[in-house]
């Protein structure tokens, strides 16, 4: 007496038979085999010398460490935690596995069960014999596999497992991305603060001035015009503020977005004035090559060419014939006292072949399409080297010339207070116009903005060239398996 299962278990004996038969014929894989291009291992960086940057190995992954900021490391946390475009890639990266293994799936057999109970009755003008109606019982398990002779669905895999790599590299380059951007607008934040407290201190300094011009008006020492410029300049350094708060709010906003915190929460926790954090004057950045070649825009770049040269093979191995092993078992009968009698049994089972032997000027074509999409791959590649090795020698000479500003701006703000001081001494005894207090005084608020701004600028500018150099990701198949579970 056969049972439902040892049914589909003689099926799939006879198919597994067959197709470990199948498979020792099936060596062949068409279309090219993948090679990673030697255009990786030609990267050049500027031989330029830049005075406390060394290039030695080092790990990058937590580069933010180097400004020692705690608020700074909470906000990078949340981010990597709640912001939605993390999120997005990691949804990605689901999608793409769950593709590849439906794509693998293609390698092994499939089969359905069928079972039915059928009541009915045929025409007596058709059949004078069917007086009666019958009840049919039938149960069949119909299995098919293709066999991967010319390696389509090899290739196949090949592709879709590309595919779920580059999904891997844009979660990590989305990362990298949203750290960085964080970093940025917080070190910004901090700039901006600086710039409103020094505009603030010059605010209080103007004032006093007009307090002493119009003293001096009052007892006939000065004119009219010292306590009228005065003010106009008080007016316009005044007029700065609105500006630099509003540059503040858009900085809260954007980490907002990126942090998925509330603005409100934000504000309240950085309301505290603390200075732009800077890092120590001597810096390890990695080697630049490595970095270049292990940067994840570069590697999906890379991956993208081998899902794309995977694609040539799954074109062309529909130039030939498509094998596949078919089969049907079951049993039927008109009773149920019969039905697992072992003259109810049915079956069938046999190799079958499709061939699209009218249809090759198509699939020609479609092969060309392929070979051009590799073409645009490989360029593309090459492209995002170029762009890449170009990021990184721009904020390496980005990060040394902010410096250097930095520098120039310490000797103009200590040389503008000096000016000031004496320029107001000599006023006071009559010796010089206050058009040269005046002058003094927008000397000096230049160049601390400027020296506020730089100091941010060259934070910013040092994140850059982390950004540049891969950093702020370290990939294990643990944390990979992390997010995925998430």
């Amino acid at each position: 007496m056969t049972t439902p299962t040892q049914l589909v278990n003689k099926i799939l004996g006879r198919f597994f038979t067959f197709g470990l038969l199948s498979l020792s014929l099936s060596s062949c894989m068409v279309g090219p085999d993948y090679k990673i291009p030697e255009t990786a291992d030609t990267i050049k960086i500027s031989s330029i010398v830049y005075p406390n940057v060394r290039f030695e190995q080092t790990d990058l992954s937590h580069w933010w460490n180097v400004f020692a900021d705690e608020q700074l490391s909470i906000l990078i946390s949340r981010g990597e935690e709640n912001n939605l475009d993390i999120k997005i890639a990691i949804a990605r990266v689901k999608e793409a596995r769950a593709t590849l293994g439906s794509v693998d799936s293609g390698l092994y057999p499939t089969v359905d069960a069928n079972g039915s109970i059928a009541r009915g009755k045929e025409s007596e003008s058709l059949n004078p014999l069917a007086t009666s109606s019958q009840t049919k019982y039938s149960l069949s398990a119909d299995a098919s596999w293709e066999i991967d002779l010319f390696g389509r669905i090899r290739r196949s895999i090949e592709a879709a497992t590309a595919d779920y790599q580059v999904s891997w590299e844009d979660h990590n380059h989305v990362l990298i991305t949203i750290r960085a951007e964080i970093a940025a607008n917080y070190l910004s934040y901090r700039s901006l603060q600086a710039q409103l407290e020094t505009a603030r201190k010059n605010i209080a300094s103007q004032q006093e001035m007009l307090n002493l011009t119009q003293i001096r008006y009052d007892n006939g020492i000065a004119t009219y015009l010292d306590v009228a410029q005065a003010s106009r300049v008080l007016a316009r350094t005044e007029a700065d503020l609105p500006l630099l708060r509003i540059q503040l709010m858009q900085n809260i906003t954007a980490l907002s977005v990126l942090t998925s915190v509330p603005s409100d929460k934000l504000r309240q926790e950085m309301q505290v004035i603390q200075p732009v954090p800077l890092p120590a004057t001597a810096l390890t950045v990695g080697i630049p090559a490595e970095r270049i070649r292990q940067r994840p825009d570069v590697k999906k770049a890379e991956r993208q060419l081998a899902a794309q040269t995977a694609r040539i093979g799954v074109a062309t191995a529909d130039l030939y014939p498509s094998f596949s092993l078919i089969g049907s078992l079951g049993i039927a009968s008109l009773s149920t006292g019969d039905f697992l009698d072992s003259g109810s049994k049915v079956y069938g089972m046999g190799p079958s072949f499709t061939w699209n032997i009218f249809d090759m000027g198509r699939i020609r074509q479609n092969i060309a399409v392929q070979d051009a999409r590799t073409e645009q791959a490989l360029l593309n590649y090459e492209l995002i080297l170029l762009k890449a090795i170009k990021e990184v020698e721009d904020s390496l000479t980005g990060f040394h010339e902010q410096q250097e500003r930095l520098k120039a701006l310490d000797k103009s703000v200590a040389a503008s207070l000096e000016s000031l001081q004496m320029s107001t001494t000599l006023y006071k005894d009559g010796l010089t116009p206050f058009q040269d207090v005046l002058d003094s005084q927008r000397a000096l608020l230049n160049a601390e903005s400027s020296q506020d701004q730089a100091t941010g600028d060259s934070a910013i500018q040092l994140v850059n060239l982390y950004k540049a150099l891969a950093g702020g990701w370290k990939t294990t198949q643990e944390s990979n398996n992390q997010l995925l579970s998430q």
